[in-house]
């Protein structure tokens, strides 16, 4: 593992070899802080001689153990005299100590020797004696005594105080060695083609730690670690050892009023023996991992009574936290207490927008529901529904609201039945199924107009407008929109009003009205004013995707900046998502196709999300790799969601990506069909670039396309063969590969420039397929390609760049992989840029882990 952040702690020790005089160097870290590592790359380094020596955790220390080391290193006269010793002699000790000064300080001009005693925590009496008597002589002697000890089990009774207290004060050096800081552990997990995600919060930055946790293959705590810490353990007294078991189980930090029952000084023993830390007023373990080896030696039933001792401390009290209390009633195995605090502690994390944690929090309880009376149970599973859809969880959603309706139905309330069906309504359209969404909606509005009016119809008549608008029906989508918000004002019922401008609105720019933008920033500005997080979300994340798929690219890029930053933090993880499969779909049209995989791949990752929310995602990668000449089953995938979902947001996407491919493939008759009737919705839409698109690929498989008039521009121009003209469009709004597709099909010089372009995005089947082209269309001087060796290598990656990934893989930085290779840092760069590009991920970590993935460097 690569020495990271300790280039000042080795320039002080070559510092204190080299200056006149003698000097101590106090070398302390915690357990794993690389203490060892320091002192063992500076004896590689410095042309001093080094001696060393260690103490031991023995249960009864060896006298003068460092001593012994040394002797055995240098015999002659310390060996001789060491080995005529007996503790109880000290003038014969005292001559062995002089003789060791004398080893130390040979006056042979450039003779300089460095003693190092490693672990003097653990140093016995003799020892101490030792380190005391070299330091006092060493002011004027040269050498470098070196010794490393652990900070954290130097409690304040320690001897070693006494020793380190009575040297020279100029004489010594402390170099305290730091945690690794998040940016080096980021390295370290990059390097090794590990995530980085929770792997600084688990280790603190303890450098051991760290290696381990990235040499292990699975979840659990690593052997070392565990082994390191249940010997830390053995050592403790019995009292010791159960104030280090109960905080074990206690997330983060045990309070003093947990520990009552434990004596003081066993709390202490803890601390002074580094097992815990002083964190404020609290204790904790110094490191998670630490903390989790200790809980896991611990049986379950030992588990179980330690978290009922901390719920029975905690429930008293007022200023306790109700997730705290769901924690260990879940650990404890206590039914009542979790039905008791979960809606408590989940209503509190939804009123701060942790939608996640909610619905974390009620699924613990679900389980014991039954025990609930009928109505109770309905209201869990409705509070959950309510917060697993926010949290992106829409078909865990969609089973709790059902399982509510039943409940509802035996009650006969058509309130809470309408409310239901409006909310499985909305459910079925997340998880893709429109037709059922449909019908749900259809039942509430039936449902709860045999009821008095109230706000639940209101919502009914919300969501019927919500779902004409997904549908493409304007007209419908604004009468429904209007009698919500009627309802909604008589009532005074802000929520649906809010939720019927972001329908209207969002109906009108979806026909092309810019002036539902206004309409959607009103919705979203009274959502957000009344904290109805999911509604403000929503109008943003029109706004952000209507705008894509009308083309308007750079305020596009805006308005998903702003979506995704407010989704984000409110925890809305199935809008998130959402966005960030339509940014990359928006990265893809401008070029900047790493990016654009990054984020599909980020969409896609996760929980699974049925439904349409994550076509676009699908459809990129699908794009890609048909462009690329890789795979493409996620174009498979897409088609299955666009059928179901039957809108055409998701089905146009996939209609022109399924005839792309099969275009590249050179049979684009299967196609033919699904685009003409894609086509046709599009064009009564009166979506242009929608119906624009899909005519493109009709024309482009010879197919007749018809009157072009309502098409957006650019396509309308190349059809009608203007090229130059769609090209100079596609190329004011910022869309390279587009401008591609227009420049092939026109002369000579346009081809040339097509395939340049083609060729840097690493669009290899694409440009082979106009390649082809050009030639049936009599060129004779048709632009060469990339070489064979790099076509044929799956990524497009030339010789040098294979080899500068190799050298990427193994950790090697820029300077270092130029220095090997011969060549320019500046070159290197250029040539990383490349690989990055080519493999299409953003980062020298997601292209090593690629690499191995992919088996593009030899495995190790």
């Amino acid at each position: 593992m690569e020495l990271l952040e300790r280039t000042d702690a080795l320039a002080t020790l070559d510092g204190l070899l080299a200056s006149p005089g003698g000097a101590v160097a106090l070398v302390a870290g915690e357990a794993g802080a690389g203490k060892s590592a320091l002192v063992g790359a500076f004896a590689t380094t410095t042309r001093a001689r080094v001696l060393w020596g260690s103490c031991d955790p023995l249960l009864t220390p060896r006298a003068l153990g460092p001593l012994h080391d040394v002797a055995r290193q240098v015999g002659g006269a310390l060996a001789d005299r060491l080995a005529a010793l007996h503790g109880a002699e000290a003038e014969r000790r005292g001559a062995v100590f002089d003789t060791l000064l004398d080893e130390l300080t040979d006056s042979r001009p450039g003779r300089r020797t460095v003693l190092v005693v490693e672990d003097a925590h653990w140093a016995d009496g003799a020892t101490l004696d030792l380190i005391a008597y070299l330091g006092r002589r060493l002011t004027r002697r040269p050498a470098l005594l070196v010794l490393t000890l652990r900070d954290d089990e130097v409690g304040a009774e320690h001897p070693l105080h006494a020793v380190l207290a009575g040297l020279p004060r100029p004489l010594v050096r402390r170099l305290p060695l730091p945690a690794l800081s998040t940016d080096a552990v980021a390295a370290l997990a990059r390097a090794a083609g590990r995530a980085t995600d929770g792997l600084y919060q688990a280790t603190g930055g303890n450098p051991l730690l760290v290696t381990e946790v990235l040499a292990a293959t699975g979840p659990d705590v690593p052997p070392t670690v565990r082994d390191l810490m249940l010997a830390r353990l053995a050592a403790l007294p019995a009292a010791a050892r159960e104030v280090a078991a109960l905080v074990s189980v206690v997330p983060s930090r045990a309070e003093p009023y947990l520990l009552d029952d434990h004596p003081t000084a066993a709390v202490q023993e803890c601390l002074d023996r580094g097992v815990l830390v002083s964190v404020g007023n609290a204790v904790a373990f110094r490191h998670e991992l630490l903390g989790r080896a200790v809980r896991e030696s611990l049986s379950p039933v030992q588990r179980v009574a330690l978290h009922a001792a901390v719920l029975t401390r905690l429930t008293p009290r007022a200023d306790v936290d109700a997730a705290r209390l769901v924690h260990h009633a879940h650990h404890a195995d206590d039914p009542e207490a979790m039905l008791r605090w979960v809606p408590v502690a989940a209503e509190r994390a939804s009123r701060a927008g942790a939608h996640r944690q909610a619905a974390d929090h009620y699924a613990v309880a679900l389980p014991h529901a039954a025990r609930l009376p009928a109505a109770s149970r309905a209201e869990l599973l409705e509070a959950y529904a309510t917060a697993a859809y926010l949290a992106g969880l829409a078909a865990q959603a969609l089973d709790a609201r059902r399982a509510a309706l039943t409940l509802r139905e035996a009650d006969g309330d058509p309130l809470r039945i309408g409310e239901d069906l409006r909310w499985v309504s909305r459910l079925c359209w997340w998880t893709g199924d429109s037709p059922a969404a449909r019908t749900a909606g259809t039942r509430a509005v039936q449902v709860l107009e045999s009821a008095t009016p109230g706000r639940q119809l209101a919502m009914a008549y919300s969501n019927m407008s919500q779902l004409l608008m997904l549908a493409d029906d304007t007209g419908g989508a604004v009468d429904w929109g209007d009698r919500a918000r009627e309802l909604a004002r008589r009532l005074g019922d802000v929520e649906t009003e809010a939720h019927a401008l972001v329908n209207v609105g969002s109906a009108r720019l979806q026909g092309g009205d810019v002036a539902g933008i206004i309409e959607l920033e009103r919705g979203h500005a009274l959502a957000a004013a009344h904290h109805l997080d999911d509604h403000a979300a929503r109008a943003l994340v029109n706004m952000a995707t209507l705008t894509v798929d009308w083309h308007r690219i750079m305020p596009a890029a805006d308005a998903l900046e702003r979506a995704l930053l407010f989704t984000t933090s409110r925890d809305l993880d199935g809008y998130a998502r959402h966005l960030l499969a339509y940014r990359s779909r928006l990265r893809l049209t401008t070029g900047d196709w790493a990016r654009a995989r990054s984020d599909a791949e980020r969409a896609l990752a996760g929980a699974a999300q049925p439904g349409g929310s994550l076509i676009p995602a699908l459809v990129t990668l699908g794009r890609l790799g048909a462009r690329r000449d890789e795979p493409t089953p996620h174009l498979d995938t897409a088609a299955r969601w666009a059928a179901q979902s039957r809108e055409l947001q998701f089905v146009v996407p996939v209609a022109a990506a399924l005839a792309e491919r099969q275009w590249l493939a050179g049979d684009p008759g299967p196609a033919v069909a699904e685009l003409r009737r894609v086509h046709r919705l599009a064009a009564e839409a009166c979506q242009p670039w929608f119906a624009g698109e899909l005519a493109y690929w009709l024309w482009r498989v010879g197919q007749p396309v018809g009157d072009t008039g309502a098409l957006a521009s650019p396509y309308r121009r190349l059809i009608e063969g203007d090229w130059a003209g769609a090209a100079g469009e596609w190329q004011q709004l910022g869309c390279p590969y587009s401008r591609a597709e227009a420049l092939a099909c026109g002369d000579g010089p346009a081809a040339g420039e097509a395939l340049r372009i083609l060729d840097g995005l690493g669009a290899v089947a694409v440009a082979r397929r106009v390649r082809a082209d050009l030639r049936g269309r009599g060129m004779t001087r048709v632009p060469r390609g990339p070489r064979p060796a790099t076509a044929a290598h799956p990524t497009g990656l030339t010789t040098r760049q294979r080899e500068v990934l190799a050298l990427l893989v193994d950790g090697l930085s820029n300077a270092e992989i130029a220095a090997r290779l011969s060549l320019s840092t500046r070159t290197v760069d250029h040539h990383v840029s490349a690989v990055l590009g080519k493999l299409a991920v953003p980062s020298r970590g997601q292209a090593a882990a690629t690499a191995r993935r992919q088996g593009l460097v030899p495995p190790t």
